[in-house]
């Protein structure tokens, strides 16, 4: 997985895409929400198709708390170190998104990773007055960062933790006092551009049982992208994308390091806006995809948006992809042109508006239809296409269901019955085109200690949304 005499991961993202297939996939599966009182655990899926446990779960590496709620993962070194021989990829990090509480996951052996260290949230609360930890990178110098949501009474503060390296201890905020975004969620660094861009979600007191809309008009969830000087840590803009922009969640800058572009997959309001630096040398963003609301009866609000909640580009660069967790399907789009960015691959994979659910579409802009649900090895898909991570050479796109627990609950409840579930889309990468495949499904409903919910996805070797070139 790393050059001989090199430092982990590749030494761009072209070299990347030539990298060996993926054998193992790790999986935060959580039990809080869920009718099964036992710890959330990181589950190790065999995703090799010649291997006599393909789909299956083979090992499960429970965590010694309750309702921690596991999120996003990301590594203590990735291929912004790839010239330092000194590090390896060896630790996970794992941030509870509920408990505030920190694991540290040794994968030196990879098929049976085990816990390494716990940061109690004690150390995050006193050390730098934050809480909720979210995203996680690793950064050159040897030190991991980890985006967070909260403070400890819940209200919103988009502050940044910073662990050492070596010892995993709380360092102290990244951020200087008094600069912290009003609300935090994902972020990503460019440093040949010293810049930093980080998003929002919303206060965790707001979204910890469930979403409530007056609690937008009360201010309680984002519309900004917040863009930062890496160097200085300090916040030169705060981006409002307006009510189209609201909750931007998955902020991806282009792989290329010398590229000043990205994008941004906004929830509510069901866009993506690319943000670039202009000829003066600030910052913008623009709306380049639109996914209508479609007029429903039978659902929490008059009309339903699509609620875009992961996207990931390719490390070509060419192909963007996003999932639509309400109405079911996900999309990929060639940006090539990176303002007009083309439809080139859609599939429904479950979602709320099933032809046999409560839901009826009165009016629909895209005129699909209300799509039949989606089976797969006589497993009815609960739930709806969620977190995605795409294979290296971008010829197979991984998809899990779960959300959020405290959401998954509110709007898939079946799911919260029988489980989520983990699926594999095949992928055109000349002209485009996604299908599903229907070999594959990890059924996270029949695990040992009950239906599970199987989160955010990522390889040993690192991945398109982990890994970071400098």
């Amino acid at each position: 997985m790393a050059c001989s005499g090199c430092g982990p991961g590749y030494s761009s993202p072209l070299e990347a895409m030539k990298g060996p297939r993926e054998k193992i996939v790790y999986l935060p599966c959580i039990y809080r929400n869920t009718e099964t009182l036992k710890p959330d655990y990181l589950a190790t899926v065999d995703v090799d198709p010649a291997s006599d446990s393909f789909c299956q779960v083979i090992h499960r590496l429970p965590m010694p708390n309750l309702r921690d709620e596991l999120h996003h993962s990301g590594w203590n070194a990735c291929s912004s170190c790839f010239g330092d021989a000194s590090r390896t990829r060896n630790r996970l990090i794992l941030p509870s998104l509920i408990s505030s509480r920190i694991y540290v996951i040794d994968t030196s052996q990879p098929r049976e990773p085990r816990i390494h260290k716990m940061v109690e949230p004690v150390d995050l609360y006193y050390k730098c007055g934050l809480a909720n930890p979210h995203t996680s990178h690793c950064l050159a110098n040897g030190q991991i960062m980890i985006s967070c949501m909260g403070e400890p009474s819940g209200s919103g503060k988009g502050g940044f933790v910073l662990l050492d390296g070596e010892t995993f201890e709380v360092t102290g905020n990244w951020e200087h006092p008094g600069e912290a975004a009003p609300f935090g969620y994902d972020f990503w660094y460019q440093p040949r551009h010293n810049v930093m861009m980080s998003t929002e979600w919303g206060s965790p007191k707001a979204l910890v049982n469930g979403f409530d809309p007056k609690h937008v008009l009360e201010g309680h969830y984002g519309q900004s992208i917040h863009v930062w000087d890496w160097t200085t840590r300090r916040k030169l803009q705060d981006l409002d994308l307006g009510p189209d922009g609201a909750i931007p969640l998955e902020v991806r800058f282009l792989h290329d390091p010398d590229a000043q572009e990205g994008y941004v997959g906004c929830a509510l309001g069901s866009c993506v806006f690319r943000f670039f630096r202009t000829e003066k040398g600030d910052w913008a963003a623009e709306k380049v995809i639109s996914v209508p609301s479609k007029a429903v009866e039978g659902w929490m609000m008059p009309e339903m948006p699509g609620l875009i909640t992961d996207i990931l580009l390719s490390l070509d660069d060419r192909f963007l992809y996003f999932s639509n967790w309400l109405h079911g399907d996900v999309r990929q789009y060639d940006i090539t042109d990176r303002r007009k960015p083309r439809l080139v691959g859609q599939v429904f994979l479950g979602g709320s508006l099933v032809k046999d659910g409560p839901v009826k579409v009165l009016n629909d802009p895209e005129n699909h239809g209300q799509p039949e649900p989606r089976v797969i090895k006589g497993k009815r898909v609960r739930g709806s296409p969620q977190m995605l991570q795409l294979s290296l050479d971008g010829r197979r796109l991984y998809v899990t269901t779960s959300l959020y627990s405290g959401w998954d609950k509110q709007f898939y409840p079946d799911m919260i019955r029988e489980g989520s579930v983990m699926m594999q889309i095949d992928v055109n990468t000349t002209t485009g085109g996604l299908a599903l495949n229907q070999n594959f499904l990890v059924d996270f409903g029949k695990e040992p200690e009950g239906p599970s919910l199987a989160h955010e996805l990522r390889y040993p070797g690192g991945d398109c949304t982990s890994d970071i070139w400098i």
